[in-house]
């Protein structure tokens, strides 16, 4: 399917609503993605005539909810180029899955001595997680530098992974910088060391497209609220020789073969991870926007999403006592930025008073902000849907603030 910019914002109903009568400009999608209307109506179709239980129920309808659910395993299996589907479990979303890897697996093979690598542009849900099993093993938390220009100091991570390195946890796209980080080449140096890599990638999935095997990943994971999908679904993926050794993250139903008051025996994968009743009809929904997504091809959107990061770059970059955090070479079309002698937090205040949803503050990410020197930036973050009149607007808005708080 050709891209066609003006059709897709089409799919978007959130788009067309006014906000103290102006026309809203979404740039904060690195928060969260709108939703289109096939997921809306995926969503409001299943809870009006789907709704079942899944891989239990005895009727049509919990089989057909079930089939449904099991397919979207499939759409993300294909999506992400993964194996087999065992490797591919629901989560609540990339958080839960940081902890899940971190509860099951470091909980269980991290020892007193061994260490942890992430790196200064970790999102705080890819640091505290492995800063608790570290102290609770008694294992060491190392973290890789950045440039000035936001992109790993590649001499370094490699120096810093070492024997004893167990486990490299990294973001593959930067939420606050766009960064994309080089993956291959950071499992390749762990790999040579015995370590094993995490991939956050929640910031890359609706950019560029993932393949799990290629990157020799060992865990990656994503959440389906950043691809258009609804909240409070997520996947983790994992390598099945992997997650076979891992115990249980949580207990109770689905995730057990047999119960008795002396003994449990647990489910094959991927059910061994996902105890209780899932999200059915966010992880159906999911399905719909990686069917959404996959109407284009990646080096479509890909391309108009760089056109947009470039014009934004350069038109922002004209603003004066504007600087922009974040000029890697290799970007998503994150743009964060700070005017000297203005806060972040009343520029957004302004902006959104121009109907404009950017947003304002630390973006999870206060190690890195202290690595900047700034206390906080203002974050415009953009999608398929968004177009060059969407940044003159941004422009314009930033200048008003400019001159309003002078």
């Amino acid at each position: 399917m050709s891209f066609d910019v003006n059709k897709v914002r089409a799919d978007f109903p959130q788009l067309t609503q006014k906000i103290r009568g102006k026309q809203l400009v979404y740039l904060d999608s690195a928060a969260t993605a709108l939703k289109p209307w096939p997921v809306i109506e995926r969503i409001g179709h299943f809870n009006s005539y789907e709704v079942a239980n899944v891989h239990r129920g005895a009727h049509y309808l919990a089989d057909q909810a079930t089939n449904y659910f099991e397919q979207t395993r499939e759409k993300v299996r294909k999506f992400i180029n993964a194996k087999e589907t065992a490797e591919i479990i629901f989560t609540k979303g990339t958080t839960e899955s940081v902890n899940l890897v971190a509860t099951s697996w470091a909980r269980t093979n991290l020892r007193a001595g061994d260490e942890v690598l992430i790196t200064e542009m970790e999102h705080h849900a890819n640091i505290v997680p492995w800063q608790l099993v570290c102290e609770e093993a008694g294992a060491f938390l190392k973290v890789a530098p950045i440039s000035d220009l936001g992109e790993l100091k590649m001499d370094e991570l490699e120096k810093l992974i070492t024997e004893k390195t167990r486990i490299v946890a990294v973001t593959h796209a930067s939420n606050h910088l766009g960064t994309i980080n080089p993956i291959q080449k950071i499992t390749e140096l762990a790999h040579k060391q015995g370590a094993l890599v995490f991939v956050d990638g929640a910031q890359m999935v609706a950019y560029r497209a993932v393949d799990v095997q290629a990157l020799n990943a060992d865990f990656y994971a994503f959440s389906g609220h950043k691809i258009f999908g609804p909240f409070g679904i997520g996947i983790l993926y994992g390598k099945r020789e992997l997650l076979e050794k891992m115990p249980p993250y949580q207990s109770g139903g689905s995730m057990i073969s047999s119960v008795t008051f002396k003994l449990s025996t647990f489910n094959e994968l991927p059910f061994k991870f996902e105890a209780g009743t899932p999200n059915i009809e966010a992880a159906i929904a999911l399905g719909a926007a990686l069917d959404y997504v996959g109407r284009f091809g990646f080096s479509e959107l890909e391309k108009h999403e760089s056109e947009i990061l470039s014009y934004a770059t350069e038109s922002l970059s004209e603003i004066g006592q504007l600087t922009i955090l974040g000029l890697a070479a290799n970007k998503v079309p994150i743009v964060s930025f700070v005017i000297k002698g203005f806060h972040h937090s009343d520029i957004a205040q302004i902006l959104d008073q121009e109907a404009i949803a950017v947003r304002a503050g630390h973006h999870c990410t206060q190690p890195l902000l202290r690595r900047l020197l700034v206390p906080g930036t203002v974050r415009a973050s953009f999608s398929i849907f968004n177009t060059r009149a969407d940044v003159d607007r941004l422009v314009t808005a930033v200048k008003k603030a400019k001159e309003l708080l002078l």
